[in-house]
């Protein structure tokens, strides 16, 4: 049985939920740990924020920053309870360029590496760096291989943002640059997940996984047999304490057809169980309608079903659109 470590981390495979900003709050955190995902992200925090950080999947924690103020303290806060923290270098958001962060900051390298010193001197987790396509990717790859335990590449450019498609070959050149383990992010999905798991270390899933969990459960599952997939696999994991949901997981397993109304039927009931998290961790309405219009995807009325949820002003106005007991 294979070993899957960045660092001191010890982790059970290779495929990761990537950081989301909005979307990775702990519930959806916890359907993709519970699913199979190897390691789940929060989304953006920025060390100086009051916000209290629900933390109970032991995630890795993605850090903002224009300087070092407030990191040191901020990780010796959440140590015991993050796997490791993540620099974010590559958000190419229009907040990103207003304040100075993400894939902005690229040319910066002096702030860059006293951010990372800062890191590794709070903290004996791992740490792990986010980057885009810039002209500096290989200078700061440089600094990062004092620091870091690993690097994550999205191959995009900033004006790309998330459109287009990912320069899989700069990831490869970034992968023969560095003797650090490599995180591939980027349009990853069940089509491509096996053949990027032969090229780079780890891989990140995103978009894919939104309103799709059981998407960790169906890859880990698939590569189980490999020398580069799981060393356990997740499906007959998935949500132990709802039989009925592990049967349907069961069937949508299948490469033949899957009835419509098997996968109708997956989402509705992943959907209840994000709700039922959702209500241990009270999160806010806003956020639950925000999810709650990431599992209509699949569905046959997505669309009409979306211009309902727009509507809805209660909790119980979404169960209805969604067909949830």
């Amino acid at each position: 049985m294979s070993e899957y470590k960045i660092g001191s981390l010890r982790l059970k495979n290779r495929v990761f939920l990537a950081p989301m900003a909005e979307m990775n709050d702990i519930a959806f955190r916890l359907l993709c740990k519970r699913a199979g995902a190897g390691l789940t992200y929060t989304g953006m925090v920025n060390p100086r924020t009051e916000q209290k950080l629900i933390l109970d999947d032991k995630p890795a924690i993605q850090l903002f920053c224009v300087n070092d103020v407030g990191v040191e303290k901020f990780i010796k806060k959440y140590e015991k309870k993050a796997s490791l923290f993540d620099f974010n270098l590559g958000c190419p958001s229009k907040v990103a360029r207003r304040i100075g962060f993400g894939a902005f900051m690229n040319h910066k390298l002096e702030m860059i590496e006293k951010i990372l010193r800062v890191m590794r001197q709070a903290t004996k987790k791992p740490i792990t760096i986010k980057l885009r396509k810039t002209k500096n990717t290989e200078k700061i790859i440089k600094i990062a291989e004092k620091y870091c335990d690993a690097i994550c590449i999205h191959p995009r450019t900033i004006q790309q943002g998330y459109s287009g498609n990912p320069d899989v070959g700069f990831a490869l050149m970034v992968k023969k640059k560095t003797k650090l383990p490599v995180i591939y992010s980027g349009n990853v999905n069940l089509g491509n997940v096996t053949e990027l798991l032969e090229k780079f270390d780890f891989v990140m899933i995103g978009r894919a996984a939104l309103g799709n969990p059981s998407i960790f459960a169906k890859i880990t599952e698939k590569n189980k047999e490999t020398n580069f997939g799981c060393q356990e696999p997740s499906v007959n994991d998935w949500w132990h304490e709802d039989a009925t949901l592990r049967v349907v997981l069961d069937h949508t397993q299948n490469s033949m057809g899957v009835s419509n109304h098997l996968l109708k039927k997956s989402g509705i009931l992943m959907f209840e169980d994000y709700l039922r998290l959702a209500g241990r961790y009270k999160l806010y309405f806003s956020q639950i309608k925000l999810q709650a219009m990431n599992f209509t995807k699949g569905r046959e009325n997505a669309a009409e079903l979306r211009e309902k949820l727009v509507k809805c002003k209660t909790l119980k106005e979404i169960k209805d659109v969604m067909w949830v007991c």
